[in-house]
């Protein structure tokens, strides 16, 4: 097994991008490796003519990963909107790897990204030698994808001040970058494109403005509305996730996860699943993302403590707490409510109930 943690997209998936590009008869846009067709079912799951199986990567609204690789065959960037846990990152990873076969070309953005890190840096030693110059210069994953025609992937748009959010514009209208030290600019080959992600609910989030938000044509990723499909979405990527880290997943591991996933809906959504309770919400989002780091922290306990045999209502309860209390105070007051009015009534959650309470 190889040593890298986790291998971009790319890899881990070859076999099937190999496969449905063999397999590809449709028009392809320009600098695309595969066509829109077929970027849907890398995303969308199916079977190629030669009987491989393509997993299903994204389970939801297939018209929505229509129109986002619809967008990206455009002039139009795409901007992924939604609240945390919504598998925004991870649509925009596999669309990269299967629209150009390329999805490392990612800029973080954080409070402290600068221009620098979105159009170009310099290296100083040879910028002190020989002055500005091409070679002194020093290319961003955004100025490479323009000269190369591929996709540049910026992850948390709004994470970054607006002033320096507003750097894309130039790019995304004109799709040009002006180099002033050089008089010169770098023009963008076709198949450039720009996939954004967002969320504004998290705090620290930084308004974009109308001009750029009219360069982007809008996706929103919402929560799964159904919760056979958000267990089987949390499922699918804890067994993912087990195999790559070598964690085995013990057999009542399903049943662990709807239960995981039930208190989640019902927490977040303010009242329980059948309607007939209010309760009070936490701070925290306790989204899908959240019950798969919930339950992927539970495999590793119990793999390395408990001998893994099956999971234990103890060990998951301890890596709720964690998803469940950001707010000691408001939102430990929360779950004891909802232990006290729901859980203590649930013959099949007792030990959920007993555990939490020991913990709190």
């Amino acid at each position: 097994m190889t040593e890298i943690l986790r291998q971009p997209a790319e890899v881990i998936y070859a076999h099937e991008l190999s496969a449905l590009k063999a397999d590809d008869t449709s028009p392809k846009p320009t600098g695309w490796e595969l066509s829109p067709q077929a970027v849907v079912k890398y995303l969308m799951g199916g079977t190629t003519s030669d009987g491989t199986v393509i997993s299903e990567k994204y389970v939801g609204n297939r018209k929505l990963i229509e129109t986002a690789v619809a967008t990206l065959a455009t002039d139009r960037a795409l901007l992924l909107l939604g609240v945390p846990g919504t598998a925004k990152s991870w649509v925009s990873e596999h669309l990269s790897a299967g629209i150009c076969g390329d999805s490392t070309r990612v800029i973080q953005c954080t409070a402290g990204t600068d221009e620098n890190q979105i159009r170009y840096g310099w290296n100083y030693a040879q910028l002190l030698a020989k002055g500005p110059s091409r070679e002194a210069l020093v290319p961003t994953p955004l100025f490479r994808a323009m000269q190369d025609g591929t996709l540049c992937r910026l992850e948390e748009l709004t994470r970054m001040g607006s002033d320096v959010q507003d750097t894309l514009i130039t790019v995304l209208s004109e799709k040009m970058m002006p180099i002033a030290e050089l008089n010169d600019a770098v023009y963008a080959k076709r198949g450039f494109n720009v996939i954004a992600t967002a969320n504004n609910r998290d705090k620290g989030v930084n308004e974009l403005s109308s001009a750029l938000k009219r360069r982007f044509n809008v996706v929103v990723l919402p929560l799964p509305d159904d919760m056979n499909e958000e267990i089987a979405i949390v499922s699918k990527r804890v067994a993912e996730m087990g195999h790559s880290l070598e964690l085995p997943v013990p057999a009542n591991t399903s049943e662990e996860i709807g239960k995981v996933i039930t208190m989640f809906r019902e927490l977040r959504g303010g009242e329980t699943l059948d309607g007939k309770i209010a309760l009070k919400t936490p701070t925290g989002n306790l989204s899908t993302a959240e019950a798969i780091a919930v339950m992927v922290g539970s495999l590793s306990q119990s793999h390395w403590f408990e001998n893994g045999a099956l999971l234990s209502a103890e060990i998951v309860s301890q890596n709720m707490l964690g998803a469940i209390i950001k707010d000691p105070v408001q939102d430990k007051a929360v779950l004891e409510e909802y232990l006290e009015t729901v859980l203590k009534k649930r013959k099949d959650y007792a030990k959920f109930y007993h555990s939490m309470n020991e913990l709190l």
